[in-house]
């Protein structure tokens, strides 16, 4: 694609790996297209923030297709991952350390599958403490780590489809269909609670936003080879 194809508007379809932010697959592919297009303005933006221990699919849109963000940010969205049962961390998943341990004698594969109904269709659901939601002009994380005490509120939010799809306890993977804002660190304690145990998310991975699907994504690296040489080394 030339510049003026970015200029115009893509939806790039991108495979976050593990570790970065989102942000930061952002920034490499806006490095890319300036240096190797010799552009030195270019619109981009991604249509739904992915936590660094996340993988999977990144909607990027470029030029004039940022006006479609909000849009494609209202998308359904599909997940699969791990939640540890029996043990939560403060995070929820894996960014802080073990805090609290729980029984799991009690639980079998029929409890959990049991357990399923009640987190389908519309339930309330409260963000994790380290999230990047604003309370009091500062992002609940900066409470977190300042060992600050602070009420956050329910939010509604819609669970699709829940499907367990390998219990291996203390492991147990999931797919999940769920609507914008819903946060699958907030499932995994939930869960962990319901279950009368404990859980926390240790795997996730975006596989579909809308009818995108993470299989016709490609890596941040791939994206940048494909666009070329640098314009100053032509």
């Amino acid at each position: 694609m030339t510049a003026e194809d970015f200029q115009n508007g893509q939806v790039l379809l991108i495979d976050k790996p593990l570790t970065w932010s989102s942000f930061q697959a952002v920034n490499k592919m806006k490095w890319a297209l300036k240096s190797k297009l010799g552009l030195k303005k270019i619109k981009i933006g991604h249509a739904g923030t992915l936590d660094p221990l996340a993988s999977g699919l990144l909607l990027v849109c470029t030029g004039k297709f940022t006006k479609r963000i909000p849009e494609l940010q209202g998308q359904v969205k599909e997940y699969t991952g791990t939640f540890y049962i029996g043990a939560t961390t403060p995070s929820y998943d894996l960014e802080t350390q073990v805090d609290e341990t729980f029984p799991t004698s009690h639980i079998t594969d029929q409890l959990i599958h049991e357990t399923i109904p009640q987190f389908l269709g519309e339930i309330d659901q409260k963000p994790p403490i380290f999230s990047a939601i604003k309370k009091d002009g500062k992002r609940l994380y900066e409470h977190a780590r300042a060992g600050e005490a602070i009420e956050i509120a329910f939010r509604k939010t819609t669970i699709h489809e829940f499907e367990i799809t390998r219990i291996a306890l203390p492991e147990v993977d999931f797919r999940v269909v769920c609507s914008k804002g819903t946060y699958i660190r907030s499932l995994a304690y939930d869960f962990g609670k319901t279950l009368k145990s404990g859980a926390h998310l240790t795997v996730l991975r975006r596989t579909k936003i809308g009818d995108y699907d993470v299989k016709d994504a490609m890596d941040v690296t791939l994206f940048e080879h494909s666009i070329g040489p640098d314009a100053a080394s032509v």
